[in-house]
């Protein structure tokens, strides 16, 4: 539907005298034979006093950016070719004008990756690729448009790592070089993010990225808490794969693949989960018996994960707890199994506790991918196990809501304060151990405590 509304834009443009083109990540898209759906037009040739009327035919049109003319018709981002120029540092610090005689090389200089400069005309089916982005598409190469500018805006350094991962492409060797002597103290937390969340949810694997990432400094510069991972050992006969880093991206790996029938917000969690899980490890390891160990690194990492979290900004996201999930996964990612190896095997309580500090499917997710991202066969039947447990108990995303309520004491005479509070807590414990089963139950659990 964009691409009929932008051809319907386009014959308008031509008969104004102009020529309207598709450009951006929509041509590669088409080019890699991958879907997309956000469709870019620049208009050359016409004014800019007269492009709003323009597109005014085709419905409202919406300013994203009127200084340099940018506009949304229907789901079509309309803007004249524009100029950049470097003013300042930080992503504010571009004066950018609107040119609608640019030529078409000229108005794709501006644009990061020569896969990222094609042009598409929907008229007469013909590219315009001044830059060779279709020999680079071909050659799987990521490569700088201009590299006397390519630095201007060192988010581009980001966007390599997240392509790279995506497309599975090898960054060019001289754009390597200009991305290692970048620095990124100029990044926002959002913007980093929005790089990071497309590395981790649209990249098959991940640690491609976070591999290349490692390489150009990225992980050194922003993430300190990942980078000791690297050269963290591990004990063999458990993770024959090598360091905690190794292991790490073996993991992100894993939970890409487990997370295709959850909502963006628990996909994050679980990445982020996989991501932070074994971020105690730098702090606990050491050498104990003449084997390796990593003592009550669960714990440990929460406070390196929450540091991770607020580099990139990260609290609730579409209504959900991102963060209370992510640091839950870390704190609590060896439970799934170990609850199913305990002798009897964790009870009911247990689990019903466990689910007050992080949704426990997602957990099993995370633990899961833990135990099949190393080298060699481990029994991983233990989190299945866990997993029908969860279920059974209707305890997987959530823990029981209290039966008895602070209104439930107020109907016996009890005031707010503190004594209430405690026997609510008293019988919601009562509750989590399979004590307290209704209303009745609880009322009369809450009469016994009352005569005590």
């Amino acid at each position: 539907m964009s691409v009929e509304i932008a051809r319907a834009i386009a014959r308008a443009v031509r008969e104004r005298g102009g020529r309207a083109l598709i450009v951006g990540g929509w041509v590669r898209d088409q080019l890699l034979g991958l879907p997309s759906k956000d469709v870019d037009l620049e208009i050359y040739g016409v004014p800019a006093s007269e492009l709003r009327m323009v597109l005014e035919r085709f419905g409202p049109v919406n300013t994203v950016g009127e200084s340099f003319t940018v506009y949304k018709v229907a789901d079509v981002d309309v803007a004249l070719p524009r100029r950049e120029s470097r003013i300042g540092r930080g992503h504010r610090g571009f004066e950018v004008s609107g040119e609608p005689s640019l030529s078409v090389a000229e108005a794709a200089r501006r644009r990061d990756f020569t896969i990222n400069a094609i042009a598409w005309d929907p008229l007469t089916n013909e590219y315009e690729d001044p830059w060779n982005g279709r020999r680079d598409l071909e050659a799987r190469i990521l490569r700088a448009v201009d590299p006397r500018t390519f630095g201007d805006d060192s988010l581009r350094v980001l966007r390599a790592v997240q392509f790279a991962a995506r497309f599975e492409f090898d960054l060019d060797p001289g754009t390597r070089e200009i991305c290692r002597r970048l620095t990124l103290d100029d990044l926002p937390a959002e913007r980093i993010w929005g790089e990071i969340e497309k590395l981790l949810l649209q990249a098959a694997h991940p640690s491609v990225g976070f591999t290349l990432a490692l390489d150009l400094g990225v992980i050194e510069r922003l993430f300190p808490e990942l980078r000791r991972l690297v050269g963290c050992p591990q004990e063999p006969d458990w993770h024959p794969e090598g360091d905690v880093w190794v292991h790490t991206l073996m993991v992100v790996d894993e939970a890409r693949r487990r997370i295709h029938d959850l909502e963006r917000p628990q996909q994050i969690a679980v990445m982020l989960g996989a991501v932070c899980h074994d971020l105690g490890k730098p702090l606990t390891t050491a050498f104990v018996d003449g084997r390796i160990r990593s003592i009550d690194h669960e714990p440990a990492g929460v406070a390196p994960a929450t540091a991770f979290l607020d580099r990139l900004n990260i609290h609730t996201i579409g209504g959900f707890d991102v963060r209370k999930h992510v640091l839950g996964m870390v704190a609590h990612h060896l439970k799934p199994h170990a609850f199913s190896k305990t002798q009897p095997p964790a009870g009911d309580g247990a689990f019903r506790r466990l689910a007050q500090r992080v949704d426990l499917d997602l957990l099993a997710r995370v633990a899961m991918s833990d135990c099949v991202g190393r080298e060699g066969h481990h029994d991983c039947s233990g989190i299945d196990w866990f997993v029908d447990r969860a279920r059974q108990l209707g305890v997987q995303h959530a823990a029981p809501e209290p039966i008895l309520k602070g209104r439930h004491l107020l109907e016996l005479g009890v005031e707010p304060g503190p004594r209430m509070g405690q026997i609510l807590r008293q019988i919601y414990e009562q509750q989590l151990d399979g004590q307290v089963h209704s209303l009745d139950d609880a009322i009369a659990q809450a009469r016994e405590a009352l005569r005590m």
